[in-house]
């Protein structure tokens, strides 16, 4: 053998030792990435799992909160009616005690026994609908009828 020959396996041989800790540094790596690997298999597995359950739970979050739309558009649908019979109820009663409140204004000098102040005349109510048995305006609602029925039973 020649020094080159001799010279050219010393240099093989440095490679070698070399590259031989590299290429056991890097089968220690694959190795453990072979090992997360199923770990990251199982992850992503749990990871499709809790998406599913998470779509069956929005499903069945939608479905109760259009039954809950539709409930409470139905209770709307309801109480609107009774609204308006109780806003028809309040403005006939703030017209009603207006007039009480001047008779009483009006029949106190009187009971006192000092008419010092004639009773202010009244404006003409014009007479839209019939006199019911009470002596006041028939109910126009059922609202009102059943308000008059409870009246009539607490006498």
């Amino acid at each position: 053998m020649s020094a080159i020959e001799w010279l050219a396996q010393g240099a093989l041989l440095l490679l070698l030792a070399v590259a031989v800790p590299f290429a056991w540094r890097l089968e220690r790596q694959i190795a453990a990435l072979r090992r997360e690997g199923a770990a990251v298999t199982n992850g992503a597995a749990g990871m499709a799992e809790a998406t599913e359950a998470a779509e069956a739970a929005l499903t069945r979050l939608r479905a109760t909160a259009e039954q809950a739309g539709r409930s409470v558009a139905e209770k709307v649908a309801v109480a609107e009616p009774l609204r308006d019979d109780l806003r028809y109820l309040a403005e006939r009663a703030e017209s009603l005690a207006d007039r009480l409140d001047g008779l009483v204004r009006a029949a106190r000098p009187i009971a006192s026994g000092m008419p010092d102040r004639a009773p202010e005349p009244q404006a003409p109510r014009p007479a839209t609908s019939p006199t019911g048995p009470l002596g006041g305006i028939m109910p126009r609602s059922e609202a009102e009828r059943e308000l008059l029925r409870a009246l009539r039973e607490a006498r």
